[in-house]
């Protein structure tokens, strides 16, 4: 026979103080996670609060160097092109030719100086540059357009400045190189040695003649070298109708040499010797001197640094070497 015992007052008591604990544990552990969760959200929203701060600050101070200038008066409007000729940076056609209308479009801007530093580069952006110039120059026939050469001013750099009313030199500056080139490199003897075989597959006969990896034929280098041939002409155009009367041109003038700016002078490349204080002093007669130079902002510079247009520049990167180059 089952006999039933009754629950033991003690084991009733444990349950209760063991429930009580467990709840008070669970009670603790629910505030902790809820405390570490605030903090979490606290700290992501100062963290945003401070980038939020740091962008506005940048955004305020590009805009500040950048934007609309009011009330300067009677100014010399300056605008840099320092480096190479290309689709980005600070001798792009989409930086200098904002920058261009700007300084024209100022009524208090008295005549535009470009002042120029570089060895040259694509001839699409340099050739975008010289017709926004003469288009400015036919808008505002009362507004000088002047060009300074500083350190060098060849190849695409000289495209651009041909533009100008007139072009000041240092006697030591560089100017010219008034050619064209399409550089790049082949291995296939190399890859004959070592016994590596290209595996190129294209549609099209001539679609990857201008691959490393394989033979160029005749044709191929004689449709570069007409390219390029005709590239050269619509340079040699440019400078023409830019110097007009003033070129005292020579058989080496459009071999692609360069030379000194004292050279240059006399050879009618340039006009005259000065910098950009001596031609807003002594020519303009303005050396109050403003800088309209479309500067590169932190949106672009962070965009670029952590790779936005990784796919544009890797495709640059392979073609570059077989892209007309003007320097």
């Amino acid at each position: 026979m089952n006999e039933q015992f009754p629950s033991s007052p003690v084991s009733e008591i444990d349950k209760k103080e063991t429930g009580w604990e467990r709840q008070l544990l669970e009670k603790l552990a629910t505030d902790s996670l809820r405390e570490q969760r605030l903090r979490r959200r606290w700290s992501i929203f100062f963290r945003f609060a401070l980038l939020s701060v740091i962008i506005f600050a940048f955004y305020y101070f590009s805009d500040y160097a950048t934007g609309e200038m009011e009330n300067l008066g009677h100014h010399t409007a300056l605008i840099e092109i320092d480096g190479t000729i290309e689709s980005e940076g600070t001798g792009s056609a989409h930086a200098v030719i904002p920058a261009l209308n700007r300084a024209f479009a100022d009524p208090g801007s008295v005549a535009v100086v470009v002042r120029i530093n570089s060895p040259g580069g694509s001839p699409v952006q340099a050739g975008m540059i010289n017709d926004e110039m003469g288009r400015l120059r036919k808008e505002y026939p009362d507004k000088k357009l002047y060009v300074v050469v500083d350190e060098i001013c060849a190849s695409g750099g000289y495209y651009i400045a041909v533009a100008a009313d007139k072009i000041f030199v240092n006697k030591a500056s560089v100017v010219g190189s008034i050619g064209v080139l399409m550089d790049g490199f082949g291995f296939t003897g190399l890859m004959d040695k070592l016994g590596v075989e290209r595996r190129l597959m294209t549609a099209g006969e001539n679609k990857g003649f201008m691959d490393p990896f394989s033979p160029q034929t005749e044709k191929q280098k004689a449709f570069s070298q007409a390219m390029l041939n005709e590239i050269h002409q619509q340079f040699i155009d440019t400078v023409r109708a830019g110097r007009g009367q003033r070129l005292k041109e020579t058989p080496d003038m459009f071999s692609g040499l360069f030379w000194i700016g004292s050279k240059a002078v006399q050879m009618g490349l340039a006009d005259d010797f000065g910098s950009v204080d001596s031609v807003a002093r002594d020519v303009i007669k303005v050396e109050n001197i403003v800088d309209y130079t479309q500067k590169e902002g932190l949106p672009e510079r962070v965009l670029k640094k952590f790779g936005a247009s990784v796919g544009a520049g890797a495709a640059t990167t392979l073609l570059k070497g077989n892209t007309p180059s003007m320097r």
